[in-house]
């Protein structure tokens, strides 16, 4: 079968190879790949910015069809429509495993970085793993799971968005248009900031019901803040999705007093951040990593019941043979988000 795959450590080394089908083993089931979209992890991944083991097939945002199941699995069939989680593997003894954040067990190997991944046409995974696509739901858009259960942990569960909360996000890719609806189905009010090359981003964030979508392109943090504080009010939450350094500042700045951090944008390197401002607003700072199962059920509800859309984030529909196309887009920050599919 084709596969992605990261051939070396070092920036690129992407290539399209041939590779054995794979073969589920006890309690494992094989996926045959329908939709898989590339994340900003695997932008990291093609820029040596994110730990991986290779060789491996990368990618880990994937719905598609059981097309194999090993000795002892029989809870799902032949197929049956399904979105799996991405860790392939936890210890399952450690505290964090036992409190349910499997997310931080320190033996944790994940498809696409450590173990093959959803760039291909099969997948395997664990069984205890598997998510039921709801039949009304496309498997484009249950591809957005992973990426919603992320934004789910990061906002439910760590930030704690709730009804009433004026939201400030910055980073208008498909993360942040993830949180931005997360947000409102949640009740808050939100504004969506950008930057001058993110015009049609912000356009749809306003279609999405942002109440304003600054950009923040002049440099004028001054600026930023007012357009925000006067569309929302001092925000009670920031949540900064763009992985960029002044982004972060800027929402630093932009934070009512007594508010939360959210961090979910991953930077990749080292940033210089303005950490005076939370001991002078006095603010919380959370951040989130990855995922924690009971993340996927909530996420499935949410694109079940139409609270969150991902129809307008997909802008390019790609095959595996065109993967270098697919990256030169999403590396390039055109569109908003790139499917891999059948």
């Amino acid at each position: 079968m084709k596969a992605v795959r990261k051939t070396a450590p070092g920036v690129g080394n992407l290539e399209l190879q041939d590779v054995p089908e794979p073969v589920p083993g006890p309690g494992q089931v094989v996926m045959q790949v329908h939709a898989a979209g590339i994340c900003g992890t695997d932008l990291h991944i093609y820029l040596d910015e994110f730990a991986t083991e290779p060789p491996v097939t990368i990618g880990h945002e994937v719905a598609g069809v059981i097309s194999a199941t090993g000795p002892g699995v029989t809870a799902w069939q032949v197929g049956d429509r399904v979105t799996t989680e991405t860790y392939f593997f936890v210890c399952g003894r450690c505290l964090h495993c036992r409190r349910g954040r499997p997310n931080l067990c320190a033996s944790r190997r994940s498809i696409g970085s450590r173990e093959d991944g959803a760039f291909a046409e099969y997948l395997l995974t664990p069984a205890h793993n598997l998510h039921r696509v709801p039949e009304h739901l496309s498997l484009e858009a249950a591809a957005f799971t992973e990426p919603l259960a992320c934004v789910v942990h990061g906002l439910l569960d760590t930030a704690g968005v709730r009804a009433g909360d004026r939201v400030a996000i910055t980073g208008p890719g498909p993360i942040g248009l993830l949180a931005l609806q997360v947000c409102i189905a949640s009740g808050a009010t939100a504004v969506m900031i950008g930057t001058v090359a993110d015009t049609a981003r912000l356009e749809l964030a306003t279609r999405f019901g942002a109440a304003a979508a600054p950009k923040a392109d002049a440099g004028d943090a001054d600026s930023v803040v007012a357009a925000v504080h006067d569309a929302i009010g001092p925000p009670d939450l920031v949540v900064e999705c763009s992985g960029a350094g002044p982004a972060a500042d800027l929402l630093l700045a932009t934070a009512g007093k007594g508010a939360r951090y959210c961090q979910l944008g991953l930077m990749g390197k080292p940033v210089r951040l303005d950490l005076d401002q939370v001991c002078y607003r006095e603010l919380s700072v959370t951040g989130s990593n990855a995922t924690v199962p009971t993340a996927w059920p909530r996420a499935l509800r949410l694109l079940a019941d139409g609270q969150v859309d991902t129809s307008r984030l997909v802008t390019h529909r790609v095959l595996l043979e065109d993967f270098e196309d697919a990256f030169a887009v999403a590396r390039g920050g055109e569109g908003i988000k790139v499917i891999f599919g059948r």
